[in-house]
């Protein structure tokens, strides 16, 4: 609030104590509203901290109903906002029931423009103390993982290999494909890690290009190329005594692979046109898209600089493969996205769980959080819609939870594997199922499968 003017809502039906008013508080941005429908609607728009509002409103403007109604509106709103509502003259009944409702204080008129400014001053004050103990509550509770959702067995698996991983200094290598929040696990790591108070530095091999990523990562010497006008450190020594994050590794030119995979055997770098080697102390953490198995077999990267990265392999799971996570995801993007942008969102329609659950999600979490902060936006009720986030052509019917045809529908598709597995033998199909061959013969008689051994015993009958 000290970059700019403090805004100041007066919702005021008389136009000469507004004028009054905007001379009284010319150090503020002073916004006017003449009823409740303009006051909410410049609550919503500005969001200002404190309002200055007499409780006589029309189409009540000798009663106090309408501003009683305007006022618990706007705290329905804007809970943290602080309201200071204007009464009459002696006035007291009123003024307590208005601090009742969750007003934060009262002033009676006529209008003394001092103690009025004393007042407001005062509210904006306990306003941004509110905001700064709200924003230090939220940072000392913040964990290192705060953004991971472990709604799966899957990611649960994943932060728990973190959290192992972290406080080592193997060099570590997370695979996963676009989207899935590898940059966010990279600094996981660096956070719960003996290194989080030092450096964290990324950097995209894939966002540069090739003549340039040498110095990005190296550095270089005054003259060492035309426009070297001085000498520059790169991003590995930026990184000392921190983290080092390479992401899209595997598009990095197999020219500086080699660099790369002598650096971390030497842990010394050399810059661009110099020749003095310089001991560097980081943590390196690399993330790809890519297969690198089949990069490695095309020649495109280096299989000893795979072996050095790869200390440590961590792979994410995309979107789709996150079972029960993807809608607890969902919920805390709607959450972010909703008081980012102001919007009273209660949550998710039922058409909308069941598109979530049924969409595919190519761009995965990226893909999720940017449908979810555009549905936030053009919803028109408290609760986002399938339409709203550009899913209202997804299958939307319910998924299957009868736990009886869940549970015939995992046992076939089982049974027809271990009869393929086992080259339709029953018994040795019953072995790799942990059952005896009549149980076996029992569910294929109650799933209408049918085996080789089967059919020739009904051929034969």
């Amino acid at each position: 609030m000290s970059e700019q003017r403090r805004r100041l809502l007066v919702v005021e039906d008389d136009r000469g104590l507004q004028s009054q008013l905007r001379w009284c508080f010319e150090d503020y941005e002073v916004l006017v509203a003449e009823d409740r429908e303009s006051a909410l609607a410049q609550l919503r728009r500005h969001e200002p901290a404190v309002v200055l509002q007499d409780l006589g409103l029309p189409p009540d403007a000798e009663g106090v109903s309408e501003g009683f109604a305007t006022l618990e509106q706007t705290l329905a709103l804007a809970p943290a906002t602080k309201v200071i509502v204007v009464t009459g003259h002696g006035d007291q009944q009123n003024a307590v029931k208005a601090v009742g409702l969750g007003a934060y204080d009262f002033y009676q008129k006529p209008v003394d423009t001092d103690v009025l400014q004393l007042i407001v001053n005062r509210a904006y004050q306990i306003h941004e103390l509110e905001q700064e103990n709200q924003r230090l509550l939220r940072q000392q509770g913040t964990s290192p993982l705060d953004g991971i959702v472990a709604g799966s067995a899957r990611m649960l698996q994943v932060c728990r290999i973190i959290e192992k991983v972290a406080p080592t200094n193997a060099t570590t290598l997370v695979l996963g494909e676009s989207g899935t929040g590898k940059e966010l696990m990279a600094r996981a790591i660096h956070a719960l890690s003996p290194r989080a108070d030092r450096p964290f530095v990324a950097i995209n091999c894939a966002a540069i290009p090739e003549t340039l990523l040498e110095s990005e990562l190296f550095g270089y010497e005054r003259g060492a190329f035309t426009g070297a006008v001085k000498q520059t450190p790169g991003k590995v020594e930026t990184a000392d005594s921190g983290t080092l994050f390479l992401d899209e590794i595997g598009d990095m030119p197999l020219a500086l692979q080699a660099k790369l995979l002598r650096f971390l055997q030497e842990r010394v770098v050399e810059r661009v046109g110099g020749r003095e080697e310089i001991p560097v102390d980081v943590r390196v953490v690399c993330a790809t898209n890519q297969d690198l198995d089949a990069a490695i077999r095309e020649n495109r990267f280096r299989q000893d600089l795979y072996y050095r990265i790869s200390e440590i392999t961590v792979r994410l799971p995309p979107l789709r493969e996150r079972e029960v996570g993807r809608l607890v995801l969902a919920r805390i993007l709607l959450e972010k996205a909703a008081a980012q942008h102001g919007r009273r969102i209660s949550g998710f329609s039922q058409d909308a769980q069941y598109a979530i659950e049924n969409y595919p999600w190519p761009g995965n979490v990226r893909e999720l959080e940017n449908k979810i902060k555009g549905a936030v936006i053009l919803a028109e009720g408290k609760h986002v819609t399938a339409a709203d986030l550009g899913l209202a052509d997804i299958d939307a019917s319910a998924p299957n939870l009868n736990l009886r045809e869940v549970r015939r529908e995992a046992e076939t598709r089982a049974i027809r594997r271990a009869l393929a597995l086992a080259d339709d033998n029953v018994s040795q199909a019953a072995k790799l199922l942990g059952i005896t061959r009549p149980t076996l013969y029992d569910l294929l008689q109650k799933y209408a499968i049918q085996s080789a051994e089967r059919a020739e015993g009904a051929a034969g009958g």
